[in-house]
C-alpha cells in the first residue's frame, strides 16, 4: 500500500503563494508519473500538473501556467506544487496522485482514472 501525505494548503489571499507538498515514505519514484488534482464540489477533479519520475517532463493546465510550478527530490521521495499570483478560482481541495503513467500518452497526466495511488487532500482558499 502506498500512502501519499499532502500538506501545505491553507487560506490564502488573491496575489499570494502557496507550496503544496506531496510526501509518499518509502515509496519509489521510479517509472511513477505525480499528479496534482483538485476538485470544488459538484465538479469534476480536474488535473493541475504532473511530473513523470522517468525524464522530469511535466504537465500544466492552461488554467495555471505560469504561475504553478511542480517539482520533485526524490531523495525526500516528495514533489512540491509551487503556486503563485492565487486566484480565487483556485480554491478546491487539492490531492496528489501516483500512477504508472504511458510516458507516450500525452493526455496521461490530467485523467484521475490512470492514477493508482490517491492522498487525502488539503483545502487551498483564496480570498478575494
Amino acid at each position: 500500500e502506498v500512502l501519499l501525505v499532502e500538506s501545505g494548503g491553507g487560506l490564502v489571499q488573491a496575489g499570494g503563494s502557496l507550496r503544496l507538498s506531496c510526501a509518499a515514505p518509502g515509496f519509489i519514484f521510479d517509472n511513477y508519473a505525480i499528479g496534482w488534482f483538485r476538485q470544488v464540489p459538484g465538479k469534476e477533479r480536474e488535473g493541475v500538473s504532473c511530473i513523470r519520475s522517468s525524464d522530469g517532463s511535466t504537465y500544466y493546465a492552461d488554467s495555471v501556467k505560469g504561475r504553478f510550478t511542480i517539482s520533485s527530490a526524490n531523495a525526500k521521495n516528495t514533489v512540491y506544487l509551487q503556486m503563485n499570483s492565487l486566484k480565487p478560482e483556485d480554491t478546491a481541495v487539492y490531492y496528489c496522485a501516483a500512477g504508472a503513467l504511458d510516458p507516450h500518452n500525452d493526455y496521461a497526466p490530467k485523467i484521475p482514472e490512470l492514477y493508482d495511488y490517491w492522498g487525502q487532500g488539503t483545502q487551498v482558499t483564496v480570498s478575494s
